[in-house]
Formats: C-alpha cells, sequence, structure tokens
C-alpha cells in the first residue's frame, strides 16, 4: 500500500486523486503501524516548517519514517515535504528537520517576487526513473518562498530558474522530493507520480 503521511497540512486528498488518477490506491494518514507496513511512503504538505515538525514530533513519526527510509523504502516529498527532509531552515531557526538529505532551506532573496507562485520549467540534472517520460523543461506548478540548500551536488536532481538557480527537487538513493506540486501540474505531474509508484510496486 502506499501511504500518504498526514501531519495536518494540506489538502493530501489532491494528491490521493492524483494517485488514484493513474490507478493507484494510496492510503492518508498518521499511524506508525501503517507506515512500517508501507510499500513506498509520501510526505505532501504546505505551511511553516516548524509548525510541521513540531506536528511531525507530536504524532511521533520522523523516528518511523527515518527507520523505514533507512530500510529502502521509496519515499516522496511534495512542497513542504521536500524540505523537511533537510537539517533546519531560516523560516524556524533551531528547529531540526528530519536530516534525511545534508543540508539547509533558505528564503528567496527579497528581490524577487515571494512567494514564487505559478508554472515554471523544471531541468533534470540526471538521470532518474522518476522524471521518464517527462521532457527536460518542462513546466510545473510552484507555490513556495524557501527553497532547499543541498551539501552534496550529486542529490540534486532538477534545477528550476526564478531570478537565481534553485534547486527543484533531490534524489538520495530511495528519497526524491520536488518542490513543485505534481498534483496541480496536470498530465506531467501524473506522470511523476505514476513513475513513483512503478517504482514503488516493481522496484
Amino acid at each position: 500500500m502506499l501511504y500518504i503521511i498526514d501531519y495536518g497540512s494540506g489538502n493530501l486528498r489532491s494528491v490521493q486523486k492524483a494517485f488514484e488518477h493513474v490507478g493507484v490506491l494510496a492510503q492518508v494518514g498518521s499511524d506508525p503501524g501503517r507506515i512500517r507496513d508501507a510499500a513506498g511512503l509520501v510526505l505532501p504538505g504546505v505551511g511553516a516548517f516548524g509548525a510541521a515538525m513540531e506536528e511531525l514530533e507530536r504524532r511521533g513519526l520522523p523516528q518511523v519514517i527515518g527507520e523505514r527510509v533507512a530500510a529502502g523504502v521509496p519515499f516522496l516529498g511534495v512542497c513542504l515535504g521536500l524540505q523537511l527532509l533537510f537539517e533546519g531552515s531560516e523560516e524556524s531557526p533551531g528547529v531540526p528537520g528530519l536530516g534525511l538529505v545534508r543540508g539547509d532551506v533558505r528564503r528567496l532573496p527579497a528581490d524577487l517576487k515571494v512567494p514564487h507562485i505559478g508554472w515554471n520549467q523544471v531541468e533534470s540534472m540526471k538521470d532518474s526513473d522518476l522524471t521518464e517520460g517527462i521532457p527536460d523543461g518542462a513546466a510545473f506548478y510552484f507555490v513556495h518562498s524557501y527553497v532547499v540548500v543541498p551539501v552534496r551536488p550529486a542529490d540534486v536532481l532538477t534545477t528550476t530558474e526564478y531570478g537565481l538557480t534553485f534547486v527543484s527537487g533531490v534524489e538520495l538513493d530511495n528519497v526524491a522530493a520536488f518542490q513543485f506540486h505534481p498534483e496541480k501540474s496536470s498530465a506531467l505531474g501524473l506522470r511523476l507520480y505514476e513513475n513513483f509508484a512503478r517504482r514503488v510496486y516493481q522496484g
């Protein structure tokens, strides 16, 4: 079963419906037992970094997420779910993230219109089964004010231009995440979710 982790942040039903659209059954919840049993995990989200980490901690989820990632379970983060994978964020100083990817999260420069909202192009930095069938330079839908800054260049999967070049996707072993919203990105967003489901069920 594909399990979408609920920590009270955002409309997870839209992510669930996107998976259903490509023929994949996904459950939504915050049950650690279900997370341990899941074949694949999805961490979506919108909102503030600190509040999200506080809610994940309250529900006892960071440890079990870390355990499943360490066990090799395919994991996909979306929007805030990308940022939470990192070690910390300027948005919430002193609040540790999940620490599954080395690096931090920084605010977009003040001279740009923030938040960055709308369609923007995504360029691939390396090959991945997640981007199979998605043309380089394809547009996806963004809503964000912060960007991730990985320590390791090898972890960068995609980049996007918005007054500067920022990292819009990362991939490290079985962990991948994107700043944009695939569920709001029409056919190519659905293709990305379909590719993730294929990774989960076909390995």
